[in-house]
């Protein structure tokens, strides 16, 4: 009888979310590109607000606009192998996103500095993905720690990994 040497999922269930977080961003960033699930798709521009393609008929997005998601997806595949990684991608991302609806808010969906481009649709959903992300961090981080983080599928571990409890919490 084969004895399985597969190890076990021992992703925590943040580095799960950030895992998930990421493949959700990274296939928005390629529906962006595809016709039919972008409307408009014949005026997608490199960027600024005279793309008006619009990804699922709603949310104005130009070639910038996917690379950005698709890019930002693929970081956070990448930053889901440690807990500390993970939860700085939602932390960090989650106010990047923030950022971005005030961005959208002050700037105008006309105006030439609307580099993305961004509608109200974006607006409002960049803000409910950065509380979304934060709030995920947050609800996830476990009360104690392990003393060292693992890598999965790494027998030594991550070795750069600090203990989180030697980290400031705020």
């Amino acid at each position: 009888m084969a004895v399985s040497t597969r190890a076990t999922d021992a992703r925590t269930g943040l580095q799960k979310a950030t895992l998930g977080t990421g493949a959700v961003f990274l296939l928005l960033g390629i529906l962006g590109f595809i016709p039919g699930i972008t409307a408009n798709y014949d005026s997608l521009r490199v960027a600024g607000p005279g793309s008006e393609a619009e990804l699922f008929g709603v949310f104005q997005v130009s070639i910038l606009h996917n690379a950005v998601h698709a890019l930002f997806g693929a970081a956070g595949l990448v930053m889901a192998r440690t807990h500390r990684q993970g939860r700085n991608f939602l932390i960090y991302g989650g106010v990047a996103y923030l950022f971005l609806w005030l961005y959208g808010l002050l700037v105008g969906d006309d105006l030439p500095a609307n580099f993305l481009p961004e509608n109200n649709a974006d607006n409002w959903l960049h803000l409910a993905l950065g509380l979304a992300m934060i709030a995920l961090a947050v609800l996830l981080s476990p009360k104690t720690v392990p003393a060292t983080e693992t890598v999965p599928g790494s027998p030594t571990g991550d070795p750069g990994s600090v203990p989180d409890h030697q980290h400031n919490k705020t």
